[in-house]
């Protein structure tokens, strides 16, 4: 006996979903890359650490992390500055360096869960 069933695409739909998803992934990696960079951040006062955001720019899709210090870029750049242990200078950048497979784990599971 044949049988039949009825297929809907909703393209548009879905590519909302997709996209949202994908938001959703870069948020979460941003997040995990702000984690890691906190604990690598020269640490004084805690005026620095504290500054610490994570974000993204859902219309282009670009993830971000930031420090907003009035010093945060001179600490990441000078390398010839002593600090704390476990504090060094490119705090972010080795932290996102590192991060690298999970940002590309956490992404692509949030793009599964949007396809399921």
């Amino acid at each position: 006996m044949p049988q039949s069933f009825r297929l809907d695409f909703h393209g548009a739909a879905a590519g909302r979903e997709l996209r949202a998803a994908a938001a959703r992934g870069l948020y979460l990696s941003a997040e995990h890359v702000l984690g890691l960079a906190l604990n690598r951040v020269p640490l004084d006062e805690g005026y620095l650490q504290s500054t610490g955001t994570a974000s993204v720019d859902e219309s282009s899709l670009n993830g971000m992390v930031s420090f907003d210090g009035p010093y945060a870029v001179r600490q990441h750049e000078e390398l010839t500055w002593r600090h704390a242990p476990g504090r060094t200078a490119k705090y972010l950048e080795n932290s996102l360096n590192a991060a690298q497979p999970e940002v590309e784990q956490i992404i692509a599971a949030q793009l599964r869960r949007a396809l399921r």
